[in-house]
């Protein structure tokens, strides 16, 4: 898998990332410990090299397994991981950045980010200039190489980058979630900012695996996803089935074709989650797919089948 660079950094990154909010547990059902630690290196073994969690995915435990899967390969790939809206103060930062390499058993992060905002999840208001002069420190003693942050908007993004290089953005963004496009991606395109999208499947959405009539268990996340809730499912499974045959004269999955034309648009590279080995090995191929431009704009008709329903919220859950 061709690597790209990170904002102007000089870490390199590949397209495809693994995600790992699943591995925390926390959030999610039926998740085995050895099955993340398998899947992570499954990942790592189909060229996936770029490993994205953060410290509040499970406390910490998202970290310690990739730690676990990734130890002995660890100047082969790329860690990053975020501080939660709650450590946004100088010390916080420093202490949370601490933590976040002894769970990786590492002594230095390839990007680290703000995860939210201050004042997310009713967290304490951090002027920006406190955390970025914390991440600048971090940057200068060489513990972390590049700076991002996640669920920004254009606004905060802009504030941000006056007190020092950002070099991502990482926001929910995929075929079926587009509110980036209207809003930060202008801006990332501009200064060289790379976007890392979350959910790019729209949390599994896009495999074209749950049908109607679907029911999740009220402790996964999807149960509050506004994309699985009623006119919005419906308008889904209509674009998936002009999707499917675009699909499969690729030889490829559903899954596949929405990552593709997700690492097709400006600046733009995928953060991919997975269960199983097989899934992650699903999600490297698709950074094989070639599309045509003519591809590329009717699949972007297809997606506004949903998207062009969505409300102006840049938050997929209703939380």
């Amino acid at each position: 898998m061709e690597k790209r660079t990170l904002g102007t950094s000089d870490v390199k990154i590949s397209p495809i990332l693994m995600g790992t909010w699943q591995a925390g547990k926390k959030m999610w059902v039926g998740i085995e410990d050895a099955d993340s630690i398998k899947t992570i290196r499954a990942a790592f073994e189909a060229g996936i090299t770029t490993v994205d969690t953060a410290e509040v995915y499970g406390e910490g435990h998202s970290e310690q397994i990739v730690a676990e899967a990734l130890s002995d390969v660890r100047n082969q790939v790329e860690y990053a991981t975020k501080v939660f809206a709650n450590h946004l103060k100088y010390d916080q930062v420093i202490q949370a950045c601490d933590r976040s390499l002894k769970n990786l058993q590492t002594d230095y992060i390839d990007l680290y980010q703000i995860h939210w905002p201050a004042g997310a999840f009713n967290s304490e208001i951090v002027p920006i200039e406190e955390t970025m002069n914390a991440l600048n420190h971090l940057k200068e003693q060489g513990k972390i190489r590049a700076i991002g942050v996640s669920n920004f908007s254009r606004a905060q993004l802009a504030e941000a980058s006056q007190y020092g290089r950002i070099d991502s953005l990482q926001p929910p963004y995929s075929l079926f979630w587009r509110q980036v496009e209207k809003d930060a991606a202008p801006y990332c395109v501009e200064n060289h900012i790379s976007i890392l999208a979350y959910s790019p499947l729209a949390q599994g959405l896009l495999t074209g695996k749950f049908t109607r009539g679907q029911q999740f268990d009220p402790a996964d996340n999807r149960a509050k996803n506004k994309l699985f809730q009623g006119e919005n499912f419906e308008r889904a499974q209509q674009a998936l089935d002009k999707l499917r045959p675009i699909a499969e004269s690729h030889n490829a999955t559903l899954a596949q074709l929405a990552l593709a034309w997700l690492i097709a648009q400006p600046q733009t590279n995928a953060i991919a989650g997975a269960r199983y080995p097989e899934q992650a090995k699903d999600n490297a191929q698709a950074a094989n797919i070639q599309l045509s431009p003519e591809e590329i704009s009717e699949i972007d008709a297809i997606g506004r089948i949903v998207t062009e329903h969505h409300d102006d919220s840049a938050v997929m859950w209703n939380w």
